[in-house]
């Protein structure tokens, strides 16, 4: 582990420090049911210099950053920003663990920065293509039938004329990433 990803955990690790494991993060998170670890296990492994652990976990993955664990932890800890964290530092540590979400999630962004709105029909077209896995495709075929059948996306995507405005907000998101 390089020694900024240490500095990162060590940091972490001070911003959790004062949790006393109530569970409350977790019984608030709307994703806890589907991730490998709960917020509270997490933290714990976090506490508990689980390094390896925590890094190649799911829960990144899930995390819809919907603050609820952060608004209502009786101690008053960060816990999206930790999370936010641990997924900064997972991508850096684990990268090939994370490829498939994090290409997902560039293309997902690259879509709204074209259209304005997410082009589905684009998105898995190009986020398969980046995969370079002929089969994959294959698994989503019948979801994107699904998909088809109740209009919820439509063959060809028709784009509405103008600029959409969002170029500010990316090159902001951008420089402050550079900062972090």
């Amino acid at each position: 582990m390089r020694s900024t990803s240490r500095h990162i955990l060590g940091s972490v690790k001070e911003m959790i420090q004062a949790c006393i494991q109530c569970g409350t993060c977790t019984g608030s998170c709307p994703n806890a049911f589907a991730m490998d670890h709960t917020p509270r296990h997490l933290w714990q492994m976090v506490l508990n210099d689980r390094t390896r652990d925590v890094l190649t976990s799911k829960t990144f993955i899930l995390c819809s950053s919907c603050y609820y664990c952060t608004l209502r932890c009786p101690r008053g800890l960060p816990l999206t920003d930790v999370m936010g964290s641990l997924t900064r530092l997972a991508r850096t540590e684990n990268p090939t663990g994370f490829k498939k979400s994090h290409l997902f999630y560039g293309q997902f962004l690259q879509s709204i920065r074209r259209h304005g709105r997410v082009n589905e029909s684009e998105l898995m077209t190009l986020f398969f293509l980046e995969m370079k896995n002929p089969l994959l495709p294959l698994q989503y075929a019948g979801l994107g039938l699904k998909f088809l059948q109740k209009n919820k996306i439509s063959l060809p995507f028709v784009e509405k004329e103008g600029s959409h405005g969002l170029e500010k907000i990316f090159e902001k998101v951008r420089e402050m990433e550079n900062q972090a």
